[in-house]
């Protein structure tokens, strides 16, 4: 039975291992951004029908990119507000450029036991 992830801060470090590819970062940061553009429009628009599209450019850009690109499981499915979390932080710090979309080398220790 793998180990849970005790704390937010070692989820973050995790969680950048499982997004360290340049596409699967860019599809976060397209999903999510989309996400804002809907939420923009509803408020401008009241059409509050709209709101159902959160989810699907969410997690569809998201998980497209795990499944095709990164090859790996999203986070979500064990760790939710974490991941939720995460994808909006991933997403400023990559817009404030504390994040790059580059690809990151991914740590030596062996963190998939944890997903």
């Amino acid at each position: 039975m793998s180990e849970r992830i005790k704390t937010y801060n070692e989820f973050y470090q995790f969680y950048l291992t499982e997004h360290s590819k340049t596409g699967t970062r860019i599809f976060h940061f397209i999903g999510t951004l989309l996400i804002f553009f809907v939420i923009g429009y509803v408020i401008s628009s009241g059409k509050e029908r709209f709101l159902w599209y959160i989810p699907i450019f969410g997690y569809g850009f998201a998980w497209f990119s795990h499944a095709l690109i990164e090859k790996n499981k999203p986070a979500t499915f064990k760790y939710p507000l974490w991941s939720l979390i995460s994808d909006f932080r991933l997403f400023f710090e990559l817009l404030i450029g504390k994040q790059k979309f580059r690809e990151i080398k991914k740590e030596k220790k062996n963190l998939d036991d944890l997903i």
